[in-house]
């Protein structure tokens, strides 16, 4: 990394979101045991995601276990508790992937700056990510879990700052929630409210040349 390219770009650390950037979980069989219990598809995320049921969760005070057991618990005066704590769990334990061109264009970008994570996750994240072969994307990852503070608080980010060795109005910050971006933007940095891979293609603008970035990337985002 020579100074000039330093200089000259607009910003020097990625601070990225894990889930619905990186990580996408499929509903379908969650949402197909829903309509055979008759529930509306998406009520079991509408309990579960509720604050007093996730932010335990996501702070790393209960396991995934207690949280099915709270989702059981909000679901119950609906449906049998058998049926509600078989939807927690079909939610819990919801298959995911990672998205590959995103992936294949962070690690292009930690090659001339930091990357650090920054997601709202469980005390299993690293598990997680090492089922994906995403152990090693970025430098650091700064985990609600394991910090103990979750987005938007802007504490979380001042931690991935810190972690990534930038001010934050250097670090360039990417969420799908917009709320997260808020924040972001509140404390100077830039940020990118993810829809869709074309959105990051103001990370490739910021770096040198695209001669190495794996085939057929650019062509996917343009």
């Amino acid at each position: 990394m020579t100074a000039s390219e330093t200089s000259s770009r607009p910003f020097d650390a990625v601070l990225c979101d894990l889930d619905n950037v990186i990580r996408f979980y499929d509903m379908a069989p969650l949402a197909e045991l829903e309509r055979a219990v008759g529930l509306t598809e998406g009520a079991t995320a509408k309990a579960a995601y509720a604050p007093e049921v996730d932010l335990p969760l996501l702070l790393g005070k209960i396991t995934k276990e207690a949280w099915v057991d709270s989702i059981a618990s909000e679901l119950s005066d609906q449906i049998p508790l058998t049926q509600a704590r078989d939807l927690g769990m079909a939610l819990a334990n919801a298959p995911f992937q990672a998205d590959d061109v995103v992936v294949a264009m962070l690690r292009r970008v930690r090659g001339h700056m930091p990357l650090v994570l920054v997601t709202n996750a469980t005390l299993e994240l690293e598990r997680d990510l090492e089922s994906m072969g995403l152990a090693d994307l970025a430098d650091h990852v700064v985990s609600s879990a394991r910090v103990g503070v979750a987005k938007p608080d802007q504490a979380i980010y001042e931690i991935a700052a810190e972690r990534a060795g930038v001010a934050a109005h250097r670090c360039l910050f990417v969420d799908d929630r917009w709320e997260n971006v808020e924040t972001a933007v509140s404390l100077g940095m830039t940020g990118v409210h993810y829809q869709g891979p074309t959105d990051l293609e103001v990370l490739l603008d910021s770096l040198p040349g695209d001669g190495d970035l794996p085939e057929g990337s650019r062509d996917i985002l343009v």
